[in-house]
C-alpha cells in the first residue's frame, strides 16, 4: 500500500468505513482502467492518481457519511458518467444492488468493462434516457436510494430522479457549490413529484478543501404518472 492508498484508507476509517486489501485492489483497477479508457474517450478531466482518489473515489463515498448505506438494499445512480458515485459506493458496500443509467452507450461499455475487471456482482447497467427508464415497471417508485452527482440543477434533477425512489426512500443530490438558490427554485418541483427536503449537508474535501453539498430529499408518495415528462423537457422547461 502506498501513501495515496494509505491516506485514502485512513480517511475512510475515520468515518467508520473499513476497506480490505481486495477492495483497495478494486479501486486501483478502476483507476488504471479509467486513465486507459480516458485516452480514447472523454470520461474525466482528472487523471492524476491522487486527485482521482480524492475527487472521484473519496468524494463519491462521502454520501455514506450522511446516508446509512448499511440499511440500503437497492440504489440507482442516474447519469453516472464514469461511474460516480455508484461504483465507489458499490466497492465499499458490496451488499448494494446497484443500477446505473446513462444516456451514452460508450460510457455504459466502459462501466461493463470496470464491473468485469473488478469482479463486482449485482450491478445493472442501463443505456438510455433517465426519463424513459423511469416509466418502466421495476424501476419506477422502486429504489431505496437514488443519487446523482453534479448532473443538472435541482429542479431538473428532481424530475430525473424522484420517480425512481420508492415511497419512504431517499434521493441524494451531490453538489459542488452552495445549492441554496437551487433548493429554493426547486420547491415547486418537490411538491409536484412527492419529495420533501430533509436537509442539506455541507463539508470540504480533504487536501484541496473544495466545498461539497449533499441535498437529502425524502420521497413522501408515489410520483404522479405524468412525470417525468418526455426526454429533454425537464431541461428546457424545469418545473
Amino acid at each position: 500500500m502506498d501513501h495515496i492508498q494509505e491516506a485514502f484508507t485512513q480517511r475512510l476509517l475515520e468515518k467508520g468505513i473499513e476497506i480490505s486489501h481486495s477492495q483497495l485492489d478494486q479501486f486501483e483497477t478502476y483507476f488504471k482502467e479509467l486513465v486507459l479508457w480516458n485516452e480514447k474517450m472523454n470520461l474525466t478531466g482528472i487523471t492524476d492518481r491522487e486527485q482521482v482518489y480524492t475527487k472521484h473515489f473519496y468524494d463519491s463515498i462521502t454520501l455514506a457519511f450522511y446516508v446509512d448505506i448499511k440499511n440500503i438494499r437497492t440504489m440507482a445512480d442516474i447519469g453516472s458518467g464514469a461511474g460516480f458515485p455508484g461504483i465507489p459506493l458499490k466497492i465499499c458496500f458490496p451488499h448494494l444492488k446497484l443500477t446505473i443509467i446513462d444516456s451514452l452507450n460508450k460510457r455504459i461499455n466502459f462501466l461493463k468493462h470496470i464491473v468485469q475487471e473488478t469482479g463486482l456482482e449485482h450491478v445493472e447497467l442501463l443505456h438510455g434516457r433517465a426519463e424513459d427508464w423511469a416509466q418502466k415497471p421495476g424501476h419506477r417508485d422502486s429504489y431505496d436510494l437514488v443519487t446523482a452527482r453534479a448532473v443538472a440543477k435541482l429542479a431538473v434533477l428532481n424530475e430525473f430522479c424522484l420517480p425512481y425512489v420508492k415511497v419512504g426512500g431517499v434521493f441524494a443530490a451531490m453538489k459542488g457549490s452552495n445549492p441554496e438558490l437551487e433548493v429554493k427554485e426547486a420547491s415547486h418541483s418537490l411538491k409536484e413529484l412527492k419529495g420533501k427536503l430533509n436537509r442539506v449537508e455541507n463539508f470540504v474535501l480533504p487536501v484541496e478543501e473544495s466545498e461539497r453539498h449533499i441535498i437529502i430529499i425524502d420521497k413522501t408518495g408515489p410520483t404522479p404518472r405524468k412525470y417525468p415528462r418526455k426526454a429533454g423537457t425537464a431541461l428546457k422547461t424545469p418545473l
